[in-house]
């Protein structure tokens, strides 16, 4: 097993790195050129910039029981489909039962931006520390309950 984040602008890196250190699972941080990252812990890839340059790589990598970390519904279902567990930063797990709903919701909006003709939106609120509490839950207990079965197994 293994962690891989789509680290661009990725708040939630040092909370699943405390994680992965305590399980011992080896996290990879892919990130554009436009983005600086260094760690003590994970392996940090640079991907050339390009649009979804990064998606790709990630899920060029990824495998069957690795998990990705991504705000990205796309690159989501993408690892699901290789076997993958997937979350978003906000600690809500990806699964075959919901990822459907959120791609067409995506859509959705999207298509309702494009029709009322405003192309700027306000961005999202401001990140909290309940946001982060509720994020390094619902990992670590994933996480968690990954290593068990893989020693089950």
């Amino acid at each position: 097993m293994q962690i891989y984040v789509d680290a661009d602008a990725c708040p939630v890196v040092g909370i699943v790195e405390k994680i992965a250190k305590k399980y011992q699972i080896p996290v990879m941080l892919l990130c554009d050129t436009n983005h600086i990252l260094t760690s003590d812990y994970s392996e940090v890839k640079i991907i050339g910039a390009g649009a979804d340059a990064v998606d790709f790589a990630l899920i060029n990598l990824c495998k069957k029981g690795d998990i990705v970390v991504t705000q990205d519904y796309g690159v989501a279902a993408m690892a699901l489909g290789k076997g993958a567990y997937g979350i978003h930063q906000s600690g809500k797990w990806y699964t075959d039962e919901n990822i459907d709903q959120m791609l067409m919701e995506r859509h959705l909006n999207k298509k309702a931006r494009r029709s009322s003709g405003k192309n700027h939106l306000k961005g999202p609120k401001k990140r909290t520390e309940e946001d982060d509490l509720r994020f390094e839950q619902s990992f670590e207990k994933q996480v968690r309950s990954l290593v068990t079965s893989q020693i089950e197994w």
